[in-house]
């Protein structure tokens, strides 16, 4: 069933294009995820940041940046407000002393833990009307889009 806030909406929902549907789903899941994260003082950005340290794919602040695919001064500040909140510490590298090294805090893991679990449940609401097969396969269509060569 498909619910539009609008005749003008649902009647353009009805024609649209994949990426204004992609879109659009976005910025609604991310309004529920904010919603579901707001009270523990962080954004879908900034548990997108967190899950990157944590996963260890990328450490210094350049790498963070390119494996987000976000302009390295862009981060800046989204790190230096999570290591205000002692949620993530910088050090230099080891290998290249101008570079820093950034890794979660223990208090940064709690936290990472908690908003992931809030973060999943916010999900799992949104995708309640596909069922959980539906679910399930929306993520492995989407996964496979992202991974195509095409």
């Amino acid at each position: 069933m498909i619910v539009c806030c609008s005749p003008i909406a649902c009647s353009a929902s009805r024609s649209a294009t994949s990426g204004y549907l992609l879109k659009h789903v976005q910025i609604k899941l991310n309004r529920r995820t904010q919603a579901a994260l707001a009270d523990l003082g962080v954004s879908p950005r900034d548990v997108g940041v967190l899950r990157v340290i944590a996963g260890g794919q990328a450490r210094s602040q350049q790498e963070i940046a390119a494996t987000l695919e976000v302009d390295a001064p862009s981060l800046v500040p989204l790190i230096d407000a999570l290591e205000s909140r002692h949620l993530v510490v910088r050090s230099p590298s080891e290998t290249d002393r101008r570079r820093n090294v950034v890794a979660l805090t223990d208090q940064g893991w709690d936290l990472l833990r908690q908003a992931e679990e809030r973060y999943d449940e916010a999900e799992r609401s949104f995708t309640t009307a596909l069922g959980d097969a539906g679910a399930s396969d929306l993520r492995l269509k989407l996964h496979t889009l992202l991974h195509s060569n095409t």
